[in-house]
């Protein structure tokens, strides 16, 4: 039966339907209503942040870890544009969100009204898709579609603007199912790939010598199960695979068949194996600048097979050979039944030469670094983090600079929705807030934000929303006291000229977190680092732990900037082989 409320009754109604137990976010003004009506009721659970950035970060790391929608309110003017950098973040790495900002009434539109800005026409580039609602008639219906947009096709983020007098306003409440919002005429997003491509795709599978899969976030989205028949096909086939820093997790970090992260900071034999491969196999990802380097150098000799759900990433950053346009999960399904309807057997004695050559990449040992006894190195802190949390559920979200690429590398994935770490947009600020909303969906977890002391202060006032909804999160700060990659980049490329990429007042973190009411932890001394990790792990509550490390250490090994995979810098310690550059810019011949 339909039922008539307002309409600040019908978000919340809507929000229930939908599934939502959590929500995100910052009341103002224009807001009120929905506020009001959220406080009356006790099925969706209302966070409270600090910043609206934080919220959709928050958002996001709960999306990411579930699967879920994330769900954001906030009210108008600051508080809509405070989470634009969040819903690009979001459309950039393909995340399921839904933001409810708050408007002024629709009289008041155009007036340059007290908090009015025009939100639909400030987030139109990133979103997914917008709404300004005009009519309380008309709630229903676009909130049920956001959700249906955000989660469905590749996910993204949705905004719903509503005005104040939209939320007052009475009107019929209905539910998507009497909507059928699922049916929408104009968006309809692909999910089976064409069989005809899928069966050319396995042809070239079982002739190709030197096979790749390339692996992305596509992976992650389309759900567990696609990361299982991942696995599947891999070991059927017997092909390498590799990774984008979205999709770590897909496939198993500890399978013999994963060659690491591909891309600027990945290994040697994935960038190797990619450069010289004759069959590339692309499952959902996008081809990224961090992950092709110089186009025209690119994978230059090989076939090319992409699937991704999104047409408009077809050829849209490398020629393809062969496109699949659908859902990672139901073609690789379709691949695994197409391989078995011709062979059950991998290609041993096939792609033997091809696994000799990439045995020969690995033992370059491209993640290697000289370790101390005086001085915590930050690949060994990670490590030790590593070591520390096995065998319990843990999830990892991460600021974005060298402690990221750290994390990607020496901290290994078995599952998918483990990962949290801004991609595309590379956001500092991301990790706190993302590891507040993994862990309002998954309580009792460990729930470890790796960051940068830089990276950490962006949002860092989110750990007095840990603290306040008793969050044990534990924030794990590589601390150089430099912004590190900014640092790295003016060594390699700027002649050591270090403009402004160093911190001179740095907070005593520890007291910052006794402040807000958290425990502060610190360590300089790699034989006190176990120890140390062990009283963050066993503490009930949130965590700051400051681990000072190496203040010059460089993130190898790096493919520079306009270079080819087949050109790296490398540990200087690593062995000469090909065409490689040392860590100090030299070429090695």
């Amino acid at each position: 039966m339909a039922e008539q409320m307002t309409g600040a009754e019908m978000v919340v109604r809507a929000l229930a339907d939908q599934g939502v137990e959590h929500i995100f976010g910052y009341p103002g003004g224009a807001a009120l209503p929905i506020y009001d009506a959220m406080f009356q009721q006790d099925k969706v659970q209302h966070i409270l942040v600090r910043h609206e950035q934080g919220a959709g970060h928050m958002a996001e790391g709960y999306a990411r870890s579930t699967g879920k929608v994330g769900v954001v309110l906030v009210t108008s003017g600051p508080g809509a544009t405070n989470v634009v950098t969040p819903l690009t973040d979001a459309l950039m790495d393909s995340i399921p969100i839904v933001v409810i900002s708050a408007q002024v009434p629709t009289a008041l539109i155009g007036s340059d009204a007290f908090q009015e800005c025009d939100t639909v026409g400030i987030t139109r580039s990133c979103t997914k898709h917008n709404y300004l609602v005009k009519s309380v008639n008309d709630l229903p219906r676009v909130l049920h579609e956001a959700f249906h947009i955000a989660r469905s096709g590749r996910p993204g983020p949705v905004l719903v603007d509503i005005p104040k007098d939209v939320q007052f306003a009475m009107g019929t409440y209905l539910t998507a199912d009497e909507i059928g919002t699922s049916r929408h005429k104009s968006y309809n997003p692909p999910s089976q790939g064409d069989s005809g491509a899928i069966a050319a795709a396995v042809d070239l599978m079982l002739k190709a010598r030197r096979p790749i899969f390339y692996t992305g976030g596509g992976v992650v989205n389309s759900g567990p199960e696609a990361s299982e028949t991942l696995r599947e096909l891999a070991e059927l086939t017997g092909f390498p695979v590799t990774s984008t820093l979205m999709g770590l997790g897909s496939f198993p970090g500890s399978h013999p068949q994963w060659m690491g992260m591909l891309g600027m900071h990945g290994t040697y034999e994935a960038n190797m194996a990619m450069h010289d491969c004759d069959l590339m196999i692309n499952i959902g990802a996008r081809f990224d600048d961090r992950i092709t380097g110089r186009l025209d150098a690119f994978s230059p000799n090989s076939v090319k097979i992409h699937v991704d759900i999104d047409p408009s990433s077809i050829n849209k950053n490398v020629r393809i050979d062969l496109p699949i346009i659908g859902d990672c999960g139901l073609v690789l399904e379709e691949m695994v039944r197409i391989w078995r309807s011709k062979t059950n057997e991998p290609r041993t004695e096939a792609l033997a030469p091809w696994w000799e050559e990439i045995a020969g990449w690995r033992k370059r040992n491209s993640l290697g670094f000289r370790n101390s006894d005086t001085t915590i190195k930050p690949q060994h802190a990670i490590q030790r983090l590593y070591e520390a949390t096995k065998g319990r559920e843990v999830f990892i979200t991460t600021e974005v600079g060298q402690h990221q690429m750290w994390a990607a590398q020496h901290f290994h994935f078995e599952q998918p929705n483990r990962w949290m770490t801004s991609g595309g947009l590379g956001t500092m600020g991301y990790g706190l807030p993302a590891a507040v909303g993994v862990q309002v969906a998954h309580p009792d977890a460990v729930v470890i934000d790796i960051a940068g002391e830089a990276s950490v202060q962006m949002t860092m006032q989110e750990l007095s929303t840990a603290v306040q909804y008793r969050l044990p999160i534990k924030i794990f700060i590589l601390n150089n006291e430099r912004m590190g990659m900014v640092r790295q980049w003016q060594d390699l490329l700027h002649g050591s000229r270090y403009a402004h990429s160093y911190s001179e007042s740095l907070p005593d973190f520890v007291k910052l977190a006794e402040a807000y009411g958290a425990k502060g932890i610190r360590c300089d001394d790699p034989a006190e680092l176990d120890a140390a990790i062990a009283a963050m792990l066993d503490h009930d509550g949130p965590v700051v732990f400051d681990v000072l490390v190496e203040k010059d250490e460089n993130c190898l090994p790096m493919i520079p900037s306009g270079k080819p995979h087949n050109e790296m810098i490398l540990p200087d310690f690593a062995e000469d082989i090909g065409s490689v550059i040392d860590a100090k810019g030299r070429q090695l011949v």
